[in-house]
């Protein structure tokens, strides 16, 4: 069991989630007030992405992000930022006969534009989702090859931002073992992802054979999404790790009870408590991930 956990709030993602409840945060203000209640909840560390303000749609807009990352700062907590790098990887394929005839959702870039955001804030973190997989239930696609992973694993390592590769599948893991061995990575972070149809489900199992093929000493995080955001954080917790909650992931927090980012965490920081662990704070997340503060 891992006593002294990184609590990560992923703030508000990229899916059609804010049409689902108003607590989802938009707007760039909305977005830092939500990394701002999150820090005060009790997070170590808010995962970001930002939308178009007037759509509520996922963006790659470079200023939007920057007005996050000058928010955050300029209020008065600590917390450590960790930006998403994974937007411009979606391809939705054509219907049944012209798979070529791509979907409105397709919005593919190559890996160093993915992180255009990521090189001109420098946060202390950001996200490599490592492989291609099935993302949901129709045509869409996430694409991330083995040559875009490696060129964007050497831009985050010459950037001296700390890379958290986001495993969502056994294949994922293997790779981004394989990009350690190249020598690509420096000391990456581990998030693994569960329950994302059709990647890796959010079961005991399933968490249990992921950790068990991670490198040895890395310092990992695990989730689950909707309902199994809650159980998975404790499983991770009990095997070692670390833990996700937030809106990107799940919008409730009691069965037809929406939730705040914020309660989220101190649900989180609650079970967490009753298991016997403790909650670490941004400068003592800074140590244990080795991290230098910007």
């Amino acid at each position: 069991m891992n006593h002294d956990v990184i609590i990560t709030c992923a703030l508000t993602g990229a899916g059609d989630t804010a049409s689902k409840s108003h607590l989802v945060p938009v707007t760039p203000k909305q977005i830092a007030g939500a990394a701002v209640e999150a820090a005060k909840a009790g997070a170590t560390v808010v995962h970001c992405h930002v939308r178009d303000p007037q759509t509520g749609r996922f963006s790659r807009d470079v200023a939007l992000y920057r007005e996050v990352m000058e928010r955050i700062r300029e209020s008065d907590v600590d917390i450590i930022v960790n930006l998403t790098a994974g937007m411009g990887g979606d391809l939705e394929i054509g219907p049944g006969e012209t798979p070529l005839e791509f979907g409105a959702g397709t919005d593919l870039i190559g890996p160093l534009e993915r992180l255009a955001h990521v090189e001109a804030l420098l946060p202390e973190i950001c996200t490599l989702d490592c492989g291609t997989l099935n993302f949901g239930d129709g045509n869409s696609i996430y694409v991330s090859t083995p040559s875009q992973l490696r060129a964007g694993a050497k831009r985050i390592t010459e950037l001296g931002v700390k890379a958290e590769l986001e495993i969502f599948d056994t294949g994922h893991l293997w790779f981004a073992k394989q990009m350690i061995k190249e020598g690509l990575l420096d000391d990456p972070l581990f998030q693994l992802c569960l329950g994302i149809p059709w990647g890796a489900p959010a079961d005991t199992a399933t968490m249990k054979a992921m950790v068990d093929n991670l490198p040895n000493g890395v310092t990992w995080a695990g989730f689950g999404i909707g309902r199994m955001q809650m159980p998975m954080a404790a499983q991770a917790v009990l095997l070692g790790g670390n833990v996700r909650v937030g809106l990107e992931d799940n919008l409730y927090l009691d069965k037809g009870v929406l939730a705040s980012n914020g309660q989220l965490v101190e649900r989180a920081s609650e079970i967490l408590s009753r298991l016997g662990a403790r909650v670490l704070t941004p400068a003592e997340g800074r140590a244990k991930m080795n991290l230098t503060r910007r």
